[in-house]
């Protein structure tokens, strides 16, 4: 995945993606919810005094541990709690906490006109401050579908999204708008080769269990291109760093194995651009404007042939994600490129597949815990960049039935919010877990 610079590459969407939200920079360690864990009665004291925190900005110097501060300044967190008070309303209380050790768990903050999912964290050590504060996910309260898609309408820029029942057949639809429309999808174009990768694997050419040499570094996200060059891996292995943290280095490695023109046909296959870019590959083209200019020019034969020319240059330059500068580059057309129809039919036909491809696309929800915990299975890719986001999810609803909601939002003026963004495709979920 693109990311605008170094210290957004090392960050989430990986680890959550995406999806997650980033409130506070600073980590915050995972925790499953423990059977028997029991919260602080100051961990209850400190949610409870959330609420103001997100209301009014609060005490901050004495509710905010001074790591906390010194990386999220009082202006920032007073601005990412007005866009959520300007899309809910004002808070109100803490309608639930999980505790996930003693001193961290997930919440539901009510607003007046939706909820927020957070999770808090606090230092264990008195005066137990706050240490990370995570924004996972927002809800609207009488919320629909056609609220959804007048909310997608809204947004600057061209969007889109697809909500559709999966089956035997093609997916059916539901709702969408501007479904059937290409738009740039960032990492989520990792799930092409994953789906070759399942393909190779079923027709006996590879196996998960295949160990292999650590390819070239890119770029973060992900954690590979810190590890030894040709240390061995599985193919598996990679994939599932691949989906789970968006690992482009995984991404590379083993679009290398594969094959450029077996990933281009399953990129085609599945209503996706061609030639498919390796995520060193994005980063050289973006870097370079006359690479970037050449490669906007050129026909998908006159790319490919590019791509081979510089095949050794690419392979050897520095990389510098400083040249994004928090900005969109060339997101109309050095990019990777579907429709949330297309998507939708690429996660129907991964969903179906052998294991562990659905074990591999559930490592990450992409989602809050509270949101997650309403579906039987949840499968999930993101993909971002300076002015691009998209999310795609696949679901087994706990009546058995299954769905597929996928998402796209780019502008090539400006950032897109993911804070927004995500909150639109988790509203999309709560309907179908509501259906």
């Amino acid at each position: 995945m693109l990311r605008a610079a170094a210290e957004r590459l090392e960050t989430q969407e990986l680890i959550a993606r995406l999806v997650a939200l980033l409130l506070a920079l600073l980590p915050i360690a995972a925790a499953a919810q423990a059977p028997g864990v029991t919260a602080d009665p100051i961990l209850l004291r400190r949610a409870d005094a959330l609420v103001g925190i997100l209301a009014t900005g609060g005490d901050y110097d004495r509710y905010f541990a001074e790591s906390f501060r010194t990386k999220v300044p009082r202006e920032q967190l007073a601005t990412l709690a007005g866009q959520l008070r300007a899309a809910l309303g004002a808070p109100q209380t803490v309608e639930s906490l999980k505790a996930t050790t003693a001193w961290s768990a997930d919440l539901v903050i009510g607003y007046e006109r939706g909820t927020a999912a957070v999770t808090l964290a606090l230092d264990p050590a008195a005066p137990h401050l706050a240490t990370g504060l995570l924004v996972t996910g927002t809800g609207m309260r009488d919320d629909t579908l056609d609220k959804v898609t007048a909310a997608f309408r809204a947004l600057p820029g061209a969007s889109g999204f697809g909500l559709y029942a999966l089956g035997e057949a093609a997916p059916t639809p539901i709702a969408g708008y501007r479904a059937d429309a290409a738009a740039p999808i960032g990492s989520a174009f990792k799930l092409w080769v994953l789906d070759e990768t399942a393909r190779q694997v079923a027709a006996g050419t590879r196996h998960w269990a295949e160990v292999v040499p650590l390819g070239t570094r890119s770029l973060p996200s992900g954690v590979l291109q810190g590890w030894p060059a040709g240390t061995p891996v599985t193919l598996q292995t990679l994939a599932t760093m691949m989906v789970s943290i968006s690992d482009n280095t995984a991404t590379d490695t083993l679009m290398a194995v594969l094959g450029r023109a077996a990933i281009d046909a399953r990129a085609v296959a599945n209503g996706g651009s061609a030639p498919v870019l390796t995520t060193r590959e994005a980063f050289a083209v973006k870097s370079d404007p006359a690479l970037t200019t050449a490669w906007t020019a050129a026909t998908p034969p006159a790319r490919r042939a590019l791509l081979e020319s510089r095949k050794a240059e690419i392979a050897a330059a520095p990389l510098d994600a400083s040249v994004f500068g928090g900005k969109p580059v060339a997101i109309d057309s050095v990019e990777w490129f579907a429709s949330p129809l297309a998507m939708a039919g690429v996660l129907d036909r991964l969903r179906k597949a052998d294991n562990p491809v659905r074990a591999i696309l559930g490592v990450n929800a992409g989602v809050d815990s509270a949101t997650a915990g309403r579906f039987r299975y949840i499968g999930y890719k993101g993909g971002s960049e300076p002015g691009v986001i998209a999310l795609n999810f696949v679901v087994q609803a706990r009546d058995g039935r299954w769905y597929a909601a996928t998402g796209n939002w780019h502008r090539a003026d400006d950032q897109v919010s993911e804070l927004r963004f995500s909150g639109l495709m988790t509203r999309l979920l709560a309907l179908v877990a509501a259906r």
